[in-house]
C-alpha cells in the first residue's frame, strides 16, 4: 500500500517545471519520519486504524512549499485521538505565534505546554526551519522539546516580514525520544560545502546525477532508475559526508505519533499559510483540553490576516484555465492554492508550488482512506 502511494504521488510532482523539495515519505504508527522504502522493498499494506502521516515538498524555481499530514480512515478515541488533536493545536498555535517580532523561543514553549495538556510529548530536538530559495534548511529555526544542552546552544531569533518557514510539529504519545532502529536510509541531502574526490566509478557516476538532478534538495534513492548501483554509490558519498542522511525515527513500539507540517509566508499584513491538509476535528475525541489561560486565548484569535485593499486585476482566459490543463482532475485542489496568486511575483513560485504539493497530498489522502 505504501508503494501505491509513493507512486500516485510522483506522478503529479513530476509534471510541468515542478521538481521534488522533499521526497514523498509514508511513515505509520510509531515511525517518526523519514521512511521512504525503495522498490525492491516488500509492500507495507496498511492496517485498519494505522495513524498515516504523508510528508513531501516541491519546489518551482527553487522555491520551496512543504507539507505533512496524520491521516486516519475513521472517528477515533483514546491516544490517538489525543496526539492527534495535540499536534494540530500545536501546529495551530505555531500559525498564530510565527510572526513578525515574535520570537522562536516563544513557539517552542507554546508546544510544550498545549502537548503537555494532553499527556504527550514533542518529539526531542526536531526542528522547523526557514526556508529560502534553493535552501531546506535555512539558518532561523524554532525546536521542539531542547534538551539542557540544545537550549543552551540553538540560536534564538526573530521572526522578519518575508521570511517563508516551514512549520513542522511532531507529537508523541511516548517520551518523545526518536532513535535510529536500524532500518535502511534512502532519503539524502547534498551538502554543498563539502568537497571530495571521489575514489570508485560508480559513487562518481552516481554523484554527478544527484547533482544534475536534485542540487541541493533531499531525494529517495527510489528516485533513481538502476537502485543497485545507486545503493552502491551512496556509500562512499556518505561516508566522506558529500550526503547528509535523513535517517528512519522510531518512537518505542506501541506508542504513536502525529505528524502536521505546513508552509507559511510572514506577510506584511500576518502569517499566511500557503499548504496544509484536510483536519475534521470532530473526528477526534478526547478527554483533554489545552490548559493554559493565554494559550486558549491565543487558539479561539482568528488566523485570518487583516485585509488591504487592492485593485483588482483582470485575469485572462487562457490563465484562468491554467490549473485545469496542468492537473486536470486535480484542479479543483490546485485553485484552492492559486487563488493566493494575489500575492504578487515575491512569492509567485512559492504559491505554485504550494498549489501543486496540495494537490499531491490530496492524491496521497485519496490513496490512503481508498
Amino acid at each position: 500500500m505504501v508503494p501505491v502511494v509513493l507512486r500516485s504521488v510522483n506522478k503529479i510532482s513530476n509534471r510541468g517545471h515542478f521538481g521534488i523539495a522533499f521526497p514523498t515519505c509514508v511513515s505509520v504508527n510509531n515511525c517518526v519520519c523519514h521512511y521512504s522504502p525503495l522498490k525492491s522493498d516488500p509492500d507495507y499494506i496498511l492496517k485498519d486504524e494505522d495513524l498515516v502521516k504523508v510528508d513531501l515538498g516541491v519546489h518551482v524555481d527553487g522555491f520551496i512549499a512543504n507539507v505533512a499530514h496524520s491521516f486516519i480512515d475513521k472517528p477515533l478515541t483514546g491516544r490517538k485521538a489525543d496526539v492527534i488533536k495535540a499536534a494540530h493545536l500545536c501546529a495551530e498555535a505555531a500559525l498564530r505565534l510565527v510572526k513578525p517580532g515574535n520570537q522562536n523561543t516563544q513557539v517552542t514553549e507554546a508546544w510544550n505546554k498545549i502537548a503537555q495538556s494532553f499527556k504527550c510529548t514533542p518529539i526531542e530536538g526536531m526542528l522547523s526551519h526557514q526556508l529560502k530559495q534553493h535552501v531546506i534548511d535555512g539558518e532561523k529555526t524554532i525546536i521542539q522539546n531542547p534538551t539542557d544542552q540544545q537550549k543552551k546552544d540553538h540560536e534564538k531569533a526573530e521572526f522578519e516580514v518575508h521570511e517563508v518557514y516551514a512549520i513542522d510539529v511532531l507529537i508523541s504519545t511516548g517520551e518523545g525520544k526518536a532513535k535510529d532502529a536500524g532500518q535502511r536510509t534512502t532519503v539524502y541531502k547534498r551538502d554543498p560545502t563539502i568537497q571530495y574526490g571521489l575514489k570508485m566509478k560508480t559513487s562518481r557516476a552516481f554523484f554527478s546525477e544527484v547533482e544534475r538532478r536534485f542540487d541541493a534538495m533531499p531525494y529517495t534513492l527510489r528516485a533513481f532508475e538502476d537502485e543497485k548501483k545507486a545503493r552502491m554509490g551512496v556509500v562512499e558519498c556518505a561516508k566522506h559526508k558529500l550526503l547528509q542522511p535523513f535517517n528512519v525515527l522510531y518512537e518505542k513500539e506501541g506508542e504513536f505519533v502525529a505528524q502536521f507540517k505546513f508552509t507559511v509566508l510572514l506577510m506584511p499584513n500576518g502569517p499566511m499559510r500557503i499548504t496544509n491538509g484536510p483536519f475534521e476535528p470532530e473526528l477526534y475525541k478526547t478527554e483533554y483540553v489545552v490548559q493554559d489561560v493565554e494559550l486558549k486565548a491565543l487558539l479561539e484569535r482568528s488566523a485570518s490576516r487583516k485585509a488591504q485593499k487592492k485593485k483588482k486585476k483582470k485575469v485572462s482566459n487562457a490563465f484562468s484555465r491554467f490549473p485545469e490543463r496542468l492537473f486536470g482532475e486535480y484542479s479543483a485542489v490546485w485553485y484552492e492554492s492559486w487563488r493566493y496568486w494575489r500575492v504578487g511575483t515575491r512569492y509567485s513560485c512559492s504559491v505554485l508550488a504550494a498549489a501543486a504539493v496540495s494537490s499531491c497530498l490530496y492524491v496521497a489522502r485519496e490513496s490512503i482512506v481508498d
